[in-house]
């Protein structure tokens, strides 16, 4: 499987994006898991869910990224995937940063 690597990535980034959208159209807080819910206990969780999906979708990006430059060369997909997932996971704190 050339593209084996791609395509895992790309359903990986496709499941996240469901999370993520799943959780800004219900902004349910009860979709997470039970131990994150009862590490947080947020003042308006629809508003904590809302800023909770964008930080997922963000998240989502880097194995998207790294999928797309894994059709090109996969040593600099992994480095892609391991940047983008440091960089999109700085910007979720800073997203997220009004919860702290």
């Amino acid at each position: 499987m050339e593209y084996g690597y791609s395509i895992l990535m790309g359903l990986f980034s496709v499941a996240l994006l469901i999370y993520a959208a799943l959780m800004a159209v219900t902004r349910d807080y009860n979709i997470l898991p039970y131990r994150a819910q009862i590490s947080v206990s947020p003042k308006d969780p629809e508003l904590y869910m809302a800023r909770l999906s964008e930080c997922v979708a963000l998240i989502a990006l880097a194995p998207a990224l790294s999928a797309l430059i894994g059709l090109w060369n996969k040593p600099v997909a992994l480095v892609v995937l391991v940047a983008g997932i440091v960089f999109f996971l700085w910007l979720s704190v800073r997203i997220m940063q009004d919860f702290y």
